[in-house]
């Protein structure tokens, strides 16, 4: 049998378990040679547990229309945003604060985030989780 062929490599956000073949993801899936409705089946019967939680998700295609998919973490902003009870982070970060985290809420943020940090250790991935938290306008405390 012929070794499939990687034809592209597209990633996109999504709703786990709760994802439609509507905009924006059919149009990119589609564009791609992928069928969006055989996709968010196989999507939503992957991450039906996240229920609802934003997730990235990369789609390797093959030249038999053929597809894999990998799902990764949500964004480190989304996982911020719920950990301080914001709906979104501040327009302006350095003069308006809209939250607080703890350390502690900083660490469940990077460990779950880790394998997809290019960060060595946990210490490395709270830094840059505390990072993103400061661009968000959000305190980390402790």
């Amino acid at each position: 049998m012929a070794k499939k062929e990687i034809v592209n490599k597209i990633k996109v956000m999504a709703p786990g378990g709760k994802a439609t073949p509507a905009p924006p993801l059919g149009p990119a899936l589609g564009g791609a040679g992928v069928n969006p409705g055989q996709f968010v089946q196989k999507f939503n019967a992957e991450t039906a547990k996240l229920n609802g939680k934003v997730v990235g998700c990369v789609i390797t295609i093959y030249n038999d229309k053929s597809f894999t998919f990998e799902i990764k973490s949500s964004p480190a902003s989304v996982l911020i945003c719920e950990a301080a009870k914001i709906e979104k982070g501040s327009g302006v970060p350095n003069k308006e604060k809209v939250g607080k985290i703890t350390r502690k809420q900083v660490e469940a943020i990077a460990q779950e985030k880790i394998k997809d940090l290019n960060a060595g250790s946990l210490d490395a991935a709270c830094r840059i989780i505390e990072g993103t938290a400061r661009n968000m306008g959000v305190t980390v405390e402790g």
